[in-house]
């Protein structure tokens, strides 16, 4: 009989426990900090309740107070910050301009851009809310171990062992609002039919899902362009940055010969080109190899040509002039940066290949290149995206140009970036030019990954 309600007893308080941990799990998730005020740990669940009070204030401050009084029509529109926000997000609005006939209307882009920041700024505070019922029922759990604790030795505990995170979130922060938050709106553009037809506030923006991707290929002008100007970008992306990468090699290699004097000097005149202005540098060489140029009278007067080279409207001119330009603007770049690593590089070696009979060449091939391409790796494979990106040299020095009736809105010079900045500006359509973006990261994000990971400078072995 003992036995028996021995067990009916500890039966019951092990489900008086589980009772416990669920009811202070409840209240935390109903009122912030409520369970960890069940746990005696006051501090800590008024820090909770702040948070959870700071979202009930905007929430209700921003509309929705104003319509549980009645003070006006309840709608999503006329909700709080965070209701409107995530309606906002859904619709992309259903009021057009035009069809008002009052001054209420919606503007899409507006409703876009809030939705996403209140999105972001309510997943913040789900974040805090799961940590406040987590952390309700990890304490009630240590208090029926018999351990003590306290809100005070949680917060030293909490800043010893997290000081790291602490101290970055700030900055993690920033860059969520400042650079992924502009990600992501870019991302949902193109998933929408905003462009020239669909300006808001006069029109209202409306969800098509792949509709944009789809056509993009469909669409054969579309796919033939994208494919022209993609391959382009590829080509371009590798040529601009190994032949400034080899002019700086071969400056580095003559600047640091042992019988060139006054190597100081030498350096600095060959740093000017990278010291200068590029967009200055990009207007001068534009204006110089222009039809009516300087280097065409040069040419023309010295009685080499006859008449004007097309270096800015023939498709293969200005694609090598666009090569040459880059190949000044970044060769001081990478020849300041193979300096830097030739100087690591131990002169015993070179004696030593010198003894074994080797040559200049074979120092240079079996010493000092694998010792350069090692150091320099990933800047090159940095440079690689740079360039694929490159806006100024293209836009600056031939605005994509010259043009190709074949292509949709681009030049035959026109990187992917310099297109979508045409599409973007010059014909608004916005859609498509974020679908490209999309295209582009994940182009860049593989090409990037994939060398980067085989280049000996990130390999542990």
């Amino acid at each position: 009989m003992e036995c028996r309600i021995y067990s009916y007893l500890s039966r019951a308080r092990r489900d008086m426990e589980v009772n416990l941990k669920i009811i202070c799990m409840l209240c935390s998730a109903i009122i912030w900090g409520s369970g960890q005020i069940i746990n005696q740990q006051k501090l800590k669940g008024i820090i909770f309740l702040f948070f959870q009070a700071i979202l009930v204030f905007i929430e209700l401050s921003t509309g929705t107070l104003d319509v549980l009084l009645g003070k006006v029509e309840a709608t999503f529109r006329n909700a709080g910050y965070f209701t409107k926000g995530l309606w906002g997000l859904y619709t992309l609005g259903e009021i057009p301009r035009e069809s008002s006939a009052t001054l209420v209307f919606d503007h899409s882009i507006m409703l876009l851009a809030g939705g996403i920041i209140s999105t972001v700024i309510l997943l913040l505070f789900v974040s805090i809310w799961i940590w406040n019922i987590r952390d309700a029922y990890i304490s009630r759990v240590k208090i029926e171990r018999g351990e003590k604790i306290s809100s005070i030795d949680y917060v030293h505990s909490l800043w010893k062992n997290s000081f790291e995170y602490i101290m970055i979130t700030p900055g993690a922060l920033l860059i969520l609002f400042i650079s992924v938050i502009p990600v992501l709106f870019s991302i949902l553009i193109a998933f929408t039919n905003y462009d020239l037809n669909a300006i808001p506030p006069r029109n209202v923006v409306e969800w098509v899902g792949f509709k944009t991707f789809t056509d993009m290929v469909r669409i054969p002008i579309w796919g033939n362009t994208f494919l022209r100007v993609l391959s382009w970008t590829v080509a371009w992306a590798f040529i601009a940055t190994f032949t400034a990468y080899g002019f700086g090699l071969l400056q580095a290699i003559l600047i640091n010969a042992k019988s060139v004097r006054l190597k100081p000097m030498w350096r600095s005149i060959f740093i000017l080109p990278w010291a200068m202005p590029a967009l200055v540098s990009l207007l001068v060489f534009r204006a110089m190899f222009n039809k009516d140029g300087t280097i065409n009278r040069l040419l023309m007067n010295s009685g080499i040509i006859d008449q004007a080279l097309p270096f800015l409207s023939d498709t293969n001119w200005a694609r090598l002039i666009v090569v040459l330009v880059n190949m000044w603007l970044s060769f001081p770049f990478f020849m300041a940066l193979i300096s830097a690593a030739m100087t690591s590089i131990s002169p015993e070696l070179h004696e030593a290949v010198e003894i074994d009979g080797g040559n200049s060449w074979h120092k240079f091939y079996h010493i000092s290149f694998p010792v350069i391409l090692t150091a320099t790796a990933p800047m090159i494979v940095m440079t690689i995206t740079a360039n694929f990106n490159n806006f100024g040299v293209i836009y600056f020095l031939t605005q994509g140009n010259p043009r190709d009736p074949s292509l949709q809105l681009a030049g035959t010079t026109d990187l992917l970036i310099t297109w979508i900045f045409k599409l973007t500006l010059e014909q608004r359509m916005y859609n498509v030019a974020a679908a490209i973006s999309i295209l582009i990261f994940i182009i860049i994000a593989m090409v990037s990954g994939y060398n980067l990971m085989k280049t000996r400078a990130f390999n542990d072995d």
